[in-house]
C-alpha cells in the first residue's frame, strides 16, 4: 500500500480592504438624531400615525446596529485577520477605529515583539553528558495569515520548537574540552548562540514568525554529576597549567644553552648538561625548594 502525504498549504499574508471608522461613526451619530426627531415628532403628532412615518422609526436602529456592530479598533503593532465563513480575506494592519461589513469576522493578533524564557530543559551534550539548559528569545509575529491558519496554537508552537532546539544545539557539542580546540557550549557562547538563532528562525519559519535575538540563560552540568565534573575540570586545568610551564621552562632552558654554545663560553658533556637541565627546570617549575643538586659553578670546566 503506497502511503502519500499530504503538503501544507501555506498561506500568504495580504492586505485586507477595511475602511476608516469614523466617517461612520458620524453615519451613526446622524441615525441617533434622526431617531430622536422622529420619535418626539411622532409624539407631538395628533394626527393617527401612518406607514410612512412609523416605518423610520423601525428601520433606524435596524441601520444603526447594522454600523455598530462592523467597528473595531486596532492598537500600534497590532493586527487583524479578516475572514469570511472561514476564507481568508486579507489583514488589517492600520490602527485606529476601523470598520467592515458585519458579516466579515475579525481576529486580532499581536505583531509586537514577545519576551519567552524557557524552563531549564536536561540534554545530552556530544559525549552524552547531562547538561541543563535555558534560553531566552525574542519574537515577533511577521506573517499573520501563516500564524493563524498554518499553526493551531502560534504561541505553544514556539515553546516546543524552541525546546527542540535547545536539544538539538545542546546534542551537537561537548559542554566543555580542555585538550582540543573545538567548539564547546561553554566556550564558545557567542558562536553557539548564532547557531541557536539560525536554528530558531529555520523551525519557526513556517508559522510566520522570526527571531530578532537569543541567547542561554542557563548552562551547567547537571545536579547528578555537577561534582564530579566539576573536580575534572579543576584537575584538568591544573594538569593544563603544569604542561604550560613545564614547556616555558624547556624553552628557556634551550635558549640559554643555545646561546652558551654560540659564545663558546662554556662546554657541557651529557651528564653535565643533563643535570644542568634537571636543576632549571625545577627552580622554574617550582616542583621543590631545595636548591640545585649540582652548583652551577662546577659545570665549567
Amino acid at each position: 500500500m503506497n502511503e502519500r502525504g499530504v503538503t501544507l498549504i501555506a498561506s500568504d499574508e495580504r492586505q485586507a480592504s477595511t475602511n476608516s471608522g469614523y466617517p461612520m461613526l458620524l453615519v451613526a451619530l446622524i441615525l441617533i438624531a434622526a431617531q430622536v426627531w422622529l420619535v418626539s415628532r411622532l409624539a407631538r403628532d395628533i394626527v393617527e400615525p401612518s406607514f410612512l412615518t412609523v416605518a423610520p422609526v423601525i428601520l433606524i436602529p435596524v441601520a444603526f446596529l447594522f454600523v455598530i456592530v462592523g467597528f473595531y479598533m486596532l492598537q500600534p503593532n497590532q493586527a487583524a485577520v479578516i475572514t469570511l465563513f472561514g476564507s481568508y480575506k486579507g489583514t488589517d494592519r492600520k490602527d485606529g477605529l476601523r470598520w467592515v461589513l458585519p458579516w466579515l469576522m475579525r481576529h486580532k493578533v499581536s505583531v509586537r515583539a514577545h519576551n519567552f524564557i524557557s524552563d531549564k530543559i536536561k540534554v545530552n551534550d556530544l559525549r552524552g553528558n547531562p547538561i541543563e539548559m535555558a534560553a531566552q528569545i525574542v519574537w515577533r509575529v511577521v506573517d499573520t495569515a501563516q500564524a493563524t491558519f498554518d499553526v493551531d496554537d502560534f504561541k505553544e508552537f514556539v515553546r516546543v520548537q524552541v525546546e527542540a532546539a535547545i536539544r538539538t544545539i545542546g546534542a551537537r557539542y561537548p559542554y566543555d574540552d580542555f585538550e582540543s580546540d573545538d567548539i564547546t557550549l561553554r566556550g564558545h557562547i557567542d558562536e553557539v548562540g548564532v547557531e541557536l538563532l539560525a536554528e530558531l528562525r529555520e523551525r519557526l519559519v513556517v508559522a510566520g514568525i522570526t527571531v530578532d535575538e537569543c541567547g542561554f540563560t542557563h548552562l551547567a552540568y547537571a545536579h547528578e554529576i555537577a561534582g564530579a565534573m566539576l573536580r575534572r575540570q579543576q584537575a584538568q586545568a591544573v594538569v593544563a597549567a603544569r604542561q604550560t610551564l613545564v614547556e616555558g621552562a624547556v624553552g628557556m632552558v634551550e635558549q640559554a644553552l643555545a646561546d652558551l654554545s654560540k659564545r663558546d663560553v662554556v662546554e657541557l658533556d651529557d651528564e653535565r648538561r643533563a643535570a644542568m637541565v634537571s636543576n632549571l627546570m625545577v627552580v622554574l617549575c617550582g616542583e621543590r625548594d631545595t636548591q640545585p643538586v649540582v652548583n652551577a659553578g662546577s659545570l665549567y670546566t
